[in-house]
């Protein structure tokens, strides 16, 4: 691998890729700004509508359409005069989730949450400025929140979006929050006047609370995990009503349940190139660390997912082995 893949292996995106600048091939970055703006399958749209989502030229977006309509990753629908997800997009996206044991046993950890706490419990990863669910999971009574699979929601006005930038490397998330300021200013403001306390609140305590800045009816909790699949950092979340959890509250009862289910998911994911994507999920040791009175004691916990059994698990730091924070 050459140095510069390391480098993005280690990091994520560089201050010059975030700038489209270097080597990045911008056709192709923003054939993707185009795809990104399809929220879902049935999300319908023209090239105007395309245009104002993405900041680029109506002729631009033309072209770029037409390309993709014919590799398949959009079509046309000639009555209403807008495009969708193409058959191409579709298969693609299907392939990348053939992991699904993974994914089901994600999801019955973020149940066990939701089971616990009235709120939506999301696992997300990045996408530039935002943030998708890869999984979610709510009990019947959850009020407030109501995102699934799929669903977008922004980074610098989210629990996740700032546990996301908190996480990576002071350069990486410095340089992120600098593109931001080009396109969202008052996004990149926001999160830019809370990045050092997220930081220094997430080395102390493993968790990132916001409260009231996605809504003044909602306040998050959550926890970034690295993940080996993606080299980068995903997210577990949780989203309630200000209402029923004020930020004592949050800290004192959500907090908690939320390092224990960072915890399991990250003995999922370190596991997740092995054994757990076969028939047979034999037992194995899970290295996990525990937050107590700000000191990291090591622990381990047995993964009994063979057995079918979903017991809680300590609380595992954000800091990695390898020294990464």
């Amino acid at each position: 691998m050459g140095r510069r893949s390391e480098r993005l292996s280690k990091q994520g995106m560089l201050a010059s890729d975030l700038a489209g600048e270097g080597d990045v091939i911008q056709v192709v970055s923003r054939a993707f700004d185009v795809l990104r703006c399809f929220e879902g399958h049935e999300a319908r749209l023209g090239n105007l509508e395309i245009s104002n989502r993405c900041g680029l030229p109506r002729s631009t977006v033309s072209r770029l359409t037409h390309t993709l309509t014919r590799m398949g990753q959009l079509v046309y629908l000639p009555r209403d005069q807008k495009y969708r997800i193409g058959p191409s997009a579709v298969a693609m996206s299907t392939s990348m989730m053939k992991g699904l044991q993974l994914r089901n046993l994600i999801r019955l950890r973020l149940q066990d949450v939701a089971e616990q706490l009235p709120g939506t419990v999301g696992f997300v990863i990045p996408d530039r400025f935002q943030l998708v669910y890869l999984e979610f999971a709510r009990a019947a009574n959850a009020l407030g929140l109501h995102e699934t699979t799929g669903s977008r929601i922004a980074m610098a006005s989210t629990a996740a979006g700032h546990a996301y930038t908190a996480a990576l490397d002071d350069d990486v998330g410095d340089a992120l929050i600098t593109e931001m300021e080009r396109e969202m200013p008052d996004s990149a403001r926001m999160l830019k006047s809370r990045i050092e306390g997220n930081r220094r609140h997430l080395r102390e305590q493993g968790y990132v609370v916001a409260c009231g800045t996605w809504s003044p009816h909602i306040n998050g909790c959550a926890v970034p995990l690295w993940s080996p699949q993606y080299q980068t950092y995903v997210v577990a979340t949780i989203g309630l009503l200000s209402a029923m959890f004020d930020e004592k509250r949050v800290h004192r009862e959500v907090a908690p349940a939320m390092v224990e289910l960072g915890a399991a998911l990250g003995g999922l994911l370190e596991g997740a190139d092995g054994d757990i994507f076969t028939n047979r999920l034999e037992r194995k040791t899970l290295p996990v660390s525990v937050h107590n009175n700000n000191k990291i004691i090591k622990a381990e916990t047995t993964n009994e997912l063979e057995a079918g059994t979903r017991r809680p698990r300590p609380a595992r730091s954000v800091r990695a082995g390898d020294g990464r924070r």
